[in-house]
């Protein structure tokens, strides 16, 4: 696998590396013991999928709040993504910094998503599956999320229409929610 390093501390893309013939390929798309090599977390507790029927559904800002903080392995395996990760450490050097990629069932890449940041995104295209590796078990009480449309954070999303949930829709500002 090939991991590189995003914009916000901590974040990476990952690649499969392909081995490919006249059949198609095979790939790693999750190995323990490369996690670790990167010092990235290898404990994976859960999986979830999102389905999106249509192109321009968001769903973000998500986070746990401690202690459940959790890591993700984020991959679409149908469609495409704009896949945002925004930082919320505020003993990161990337501290309110966001980055983004396409990922999508084509590219086959994933992100990695650290403990401690938000994460969301917009599908691009109608009928969008995305698979989450999580490292930690959902609790709703430590649910929580940011507006994706912030100004403090600046996320430049690249649909205008969106179709969202009242809950993500009606997140605290980053001013309200500290």
């Amino acid at each position: 696998m090939k991991f590189t390093a995003m914009p916000v501390a901590g974040c990476y893309l990952v690649e499969p590396e392909e081995l490919a013939d006249e059949r198609g390929f095979f790939a790693r798309t999750f190995c323990r013991n490369e996690f670790i090599a990167q010092g990235l977390n290898p404990g994976l507790v859960q999986c979830s999928v999102s389905y999106n029927h249509r192109a321009g559904t968001l769903r973000g800002m998500h986070f746990q709040k401690k202690p459940h903080e959790e890591d993700k392995l984020v991959r679409c395996t149908a469609g495409s993504i704009f896949d945002v990760v925004l930082d919320l450490r505020c003993e990161s050097a990337t501290f309110l910094k966001w980055t983004a990629a396409e990922l999508s069932a084509d590219n086959h890449k994933a992100m990695y998503v650290p403990a401690g940041c938000a994460h969301g995104f917009q599908s691009l295209v109608d009928y969008s599956e995305v698979f989450y590796q999580i490292s930690e078990t959902y609790h709703p009480e430590s649910a929580a999320g940011v507006r994706w449309d912030d100004p403090e954070f600046g996320i430049e999303w690249p649909l205008v229409d969106t179709i969202m949930s009242e809950r993500d829709r009606n997140f605290d500002l980053w001013v309200n929610a500290e």
